[in-house]
């Protein structure tokens, strides 16, 4: 499903922990790290299919977490030339990018539930937690701008008394490295 501009709807999802740490996963097979994210079926609300991904790509079901918030709109990122896939054949726009709305999560049960391997194409190898602002530092540069706009916003849902101060530094990974399966 391609919008008339070329965007894929998609969610993105960032699960916080008690302490306010982010989930960090590592794509299947490659040193790229991302948030959650994934299409929006024609009959799903952004919702709808968040809780799917989530089931999907981490094993955790809606009775697992709390919604804090959720992005005001969508947020795009254009797809840099390489990864266009251009339609040689039959109707449609070219994707060129993906629209998201993004949803904070507050995980309410123990990591023992997280389970990487649900379906048999699993997105994520490994995982770890991350103070709140390192993944503009980690994400693949095309995506950068999209998750700069969905932390900013979504700050708030999880520190009402104030946002944590952003600092250029990068600590480099965690020593805690939870891995998703064999």
């Amino acid at each position: 499903m391609i919008d008339h501009d070329g965007f894929r709807p998609n969610v993105g999802i960032i699960l916080s922990n008690r302490d306010r740490r982010l989930f960090w996963g590592r794509r299947v097979g490659q040193n790229a790290w991302q948030f959650p994210q994934g299409g929006i079926n024609p009959d799903e609300t952004p919702e709808q299919a968040m809780f799917r991904e989530l089931e999907e790509e981490v094993g955790l079901c809606e009775q697992q977490v709390t919604i804090l918030g959720s992005t005001r709109g969508w947020l795009r990122y254009h797809l840099p030339k390489r990864y266009i896939r251009h339609r040689y054949c039959g109707p449609g726009p070219t994707c060129i990018g993906q629209k998201q709305v993004w949803f904070m999560l507050r995980v309410d049960c123990g990591e023992e539930a997280f389970c990487l391997d649900r379906t048999d194409k699993p997105e994520f190898d490994a995982w770890r937690w991350v103070r709140y602002w390192q993944p503009l530092y980690e994400v693949v540069y095309f995506k950068r701008h999209v998750y700069q706009q969905a932390l900013e916003e979504l700050a708030p849902t999880l520190y009402p008394e104030g946002v944590p101060e952003r600092r250029h530094v990068y600590a480099g990974p965690s020593r805690l490295l939870r891995q998703g399966y064999p």
